[in-house]
């Protein structure tokens, strides 16, 4: 199984961007797919996540009412869309896929992206 992350870039403080995630799997049904993000020295942090075969989708507080994630079941492909970016959003943003439910803890996470670089500047 292989992630692959990208649509990252530079953005002004306000702007958004588009995150994509391709899954070279057969089907996504049964999983999770989620996004991370992770600034250097520091922790991976959960963002969000979407359990494909509700669309259920999950926020961390601080990005909830600007990111929304999204799901392609005919590209096996997960979006997030975000908006109203700030300079704590500055990060490395991972994409993985885990099993039918959805968590923010990384090792319920068996597969991982390589990262897109996301810059936010003032």
């Amino acid at each position: 199984v292989q992630l692959q992350a990208s649509g990252g870039g530079l953005v002004q403080t306000g702007g958004s961007l588009r995150l994509s995630c391709a899954a070279s799997v057969r089907t996504l049904r049964g999983s999770t797919l989620a996004w991370f993000r992770q600034v250097s020295g520091k922790e991976r942090d959960f963002v969000a996540a979407i359990t494909w075969s509700s669309g259920r989708e999950y926020y961390a507080n601080s990005v909830k009412g600007r990111f929304t994630i999204s799901g392609d079941s005919a590209k096996n492909t997960v979006y997030l869309q975000m908006n109203s970016l700030k300079a704590d959003d500055t990060a490395v943003y991972y994409c993985a896929l885990g099993g039918g439910w959805a968590t923010t803890i990384i090792r319920d996470y068996t597969y991982w992206g390589r990262g897109t670089q996301v810059t936010v500047s003032s």
